[in-house]
């Protein structure tokens, strides 16, 4: 049986990450089987980057830190190596970069996660990763406008052009 100082200890991680998780817009869950210490390496500077955590932690003090954040629909996915990547403040730019990660790497999986405290598919996460990110629709609606607005400067030009050509 163990300790009750280890058994403290657990409890206290458990309680650090639940929090973590409470204040959380991402906590994904992922199958890092088959890549090597230098591209997790590379993964945990990219995610770093983006302000978020990425940890390997076992799985029994996920699954106790996701019930004590209400969350009992992840338990079937955390079997096996599972890291979790935790995101604060915005969860397109992690999520971006795991998916990206993923897409490179056959053998790492997203299992599953949650944004903004709702449990998400695998699915929903995919398809929110696909989508461009914030500063790349501001540059395509930009884009759109100024496509716009050259065309009615070019008009303008046309009928200013064709109204000095009839007054000569």
């Amino acid at each position: 049986m163990a300790s009750e100082a280890i058994i403290k200890q657990k409890e206290e991680e458990v309680k650090k990450l639940a929090e973590k998780m409470k204040n959380a817009s991402l906590v994904l869950l992922v199958d890092y089987r088959g890549i090597n210490v230098a591209d997790v390496t590379n993964l945990r500077n990219s995610i770093r980057k983006v302000g978020a955590e990425y940890a390997v932690i076992k799985n029994n003090i996920t699954k106790r830190a996701l019930k004590e954040c209400n969350i009992n629909e992840l338990d079937e996915v955390l079997e096996g190596p599972t890291a979790v990547i935790i995101a604060q403040d915005e969860y397109l730019p992690a999520l971006k970069a795991i998916y990206s990660f993923a897409k490179d790497n056959d053998f790492y999986k997203i299992k599953g996660g949650v944004l903004d405290g709702k449990v998400s598919s695998v699915e929903e996460l995919t398809v929110l990763a696909q989508l461009p990110s914030r500063e790349e629709l501001i540059a395509k609606l930009a884009g759109c406008l100024l496509a716009n607005v050259s065309k009615l400067a070019a008009t303008l030009d046309a009928v200013r052009v064709k109204k000095e050509a009839e007054t000569k």
